[in-house]
């Protein structure tokens, strides 16, 4: 069956620039994060468990993702990663909420920060510029980039 927000979701994701999609995993693995602590304080282990499963594969991707020789904090940062990564496995193993919940304590300053630089960047974005005349004329700019790639 056509799911209608299923497909927006899943449009956005792919027509996200990577800062917005940096955020987006952020906003999700918060998400993920609360969930997992209600959950496991209401006494839903499994449904706990489950979260931080998702929790754990969006910090994942996060460590896959991080270019640790694009900038000085990134080793730093990926220690944070891997410190996370290691609380939400032993949240997941002991079904421990409070663990979750200084899990969350970390995340929250990150995903902020994040956001204000995302913003940063899209001020900073120049707007597309018109075609040339010899890039119409010459058709170069026709379905391509100025380098001939789409």
């Amino acid at each position: 069956m056509y799911d209608v927000r299923t497909r927006y979701l899943a449009d956005a994701v792919a027509t996200a620039g990577p800062a917005k999609l940096l955020t987006m995993l952020y906003d999700r693995l918060l998400l993920d994060l609360d969930r997992a602590e209600v959950r496991l304080r209401a006494g839903d282990r499994v449904g706990g468990t489950s979260q931080l499963g998702h929790a754990q594969e969006i910090v994942a991707e996060l460590m896959a993702n991080l270019d640790v020789d694009a900038w000085d904090g990134a080793e730093r940062l990926l220690s944070v990663y891997t410190f996370l990564l290691s609380e939400l496995i032993g949240a997941g193993t002991s079904g421990d909420a409070d663990r979750v919940a200084a899990c969350r304590g970390v995340v929250a300053p990150l995903a902020e920060t994040w956001r204000e630089a995302a913003a940063v960047v899209a001020q900073d974005v120049p707007a597309p510029r018109p075609a040339s005349a010899f890039e119409t004329a010459s058709g170069a700019a026709g379905g391509t980039g100025v380098l001939g790639v789409g």
